[in-house]
């Protein structure tokens, strides 16, 4: 009796022992596709990501001498993160959505190395109703998701969603934005002259923050001519000179094409999209305000966002303008950025 007893509770140990290791294993295998699919995929992806090559000028050290290199620039481009905030954010969906961003972009600074960041807009989903206690928090956690190092440097510019469209904007929006970030609208690195534009203000309708946005414009599309010229004519001599070159310009509104027909690859928009015809002033810019950009301040390339999708179009005379995807998975499935240098 005694033995039959002990047989039985050394079958159940052994049972419990099976079952205790097949529960560790099934652990450690939840545990392994967490840490693949959480952490470690955005290592393998975003390894794949190279800078273009930079192509050597013609008669370059043709005489000997070996030519100092010229300073590189890396640059990396995002737009409309769309941080989500207290009204329509659930807390689950902000976690996801959050540590999705987080992951993707500590990983692109680590792998990639960028000097410089710009984020094209919309970074914030509720910068045109929120509080000032629920601006504060979407300011802290964008802090957190996009932290960088000191030599890093981040700029942005305002899309409708950080202050509103031309009918919700008001001067405390702006200011709001731009003490996160920056009121400059012009300024140089590496011998590149950057333009950020406040597109939403470039309604053309004379308003009174649209009438200020257009004068500063026409200020910098002049301080741009005067470090053009060679001979400095007696207007320009009390302004720093500027380098030389083209700026590039970036804003949220992309300059006004009738729709996405003609983009292709990966990341642009789906076939049933691609055709649906953009609304001036609310899609893209006005013709006419598309016009006076590209005629004040001649821009060699110009990039933005706010249709969520990739596209590049050229204007006038072969200006390129790349429309740069949506970095956030509540609005696309392939979220992306764009990577450039010179």
């Amino acid at each position: 009796m005694a033995s039959s007893r002990l047989g039985a509770r050394g079958q159940c140990l052994r049972l419990l022992k099976t079952r205790g290791f097949l529960l560790l294993k099934l652990l450690a295998a939840v545990l392994a596709v967490l840490l693949f699919c959480e952490f470690l995929i955005y290592y393998l992806v975003i390894f794949r990501c190279s800078w273009p090559e930079l192509k050597t000028p013609e008669g370059a050290g043709a005489l000997g001498a070996p030519k100092a290199p010229e300073p590189v620039l890396r640059a990396m481009f995002l737009a409309d993160t769309h941080l989500l905030g207290a009204v329509r954010g659930h807390w689950l969906d902000k976690l996801r959505r959050e540590w999705q961003m987080e992951r993707a972009f500590q990983t692109a600074l680590w792998l990639l190395q960028p000097e410089i960041v710009f984020i094209l807009g919309d970074v914030f989903d509720e910068g045109k109703w929120s509080s000032p206690e629920a601006w504060a928090d979407d300011v802290g956690r964008f802090w957190k998701v996009f932290r960088h190092p000191p030599h890093v440097q981040l700029w942005a510019v305002a899309g409708n969603h950080d202050i509103g469209f031309h009918y919700q904007m008001d001067t405390y929006r702006i200011k709001r934005f731009e003490k996160v970030f920056s009121p400059e609208r012009l300024f140089s690195w590496k011998g590149i002259n950057f333009v950020m534009v406040n597109s939403v203000a470039l309604e053309g309708d004379g308003c009174d923050i649209c009438s200020r946005a257009e004068a500063e414009l026409l200020e910098i599309s002049h301080w741009l001519n005067c470090s053009r010229e060679e001979h400095r004519p007696r207007g320009c001599r009390d302004r720093q000179r500027l380098p030389a070159s083209a700026p590039i310009l970036l804003q949220h509104f992309p300059l006004y094409r009738r729709n996405d027909a003609n983009c292709s690859g990966e990341d642009a928009a789906p076939p049933d999209e691609k055709y649906t015809l953009f609304k001036e002033r609310y899609d893209v810019l006005s013709q006419e305000v598309s016009q006076k950009l590209l005629w004040w301040l001649r821009p060699r390339l110009v990039l933005s966002g706010h249709t969520h999708s990739a596209c590049e179009v050229q204007h006038g005379a072969g200006i390129l303008e790349v429309s740069v995807p949506s970095f956030s998975w509540r609005n696309r499935n392939n979220p992306s950025f764009i990577m450039g240098h010179q």
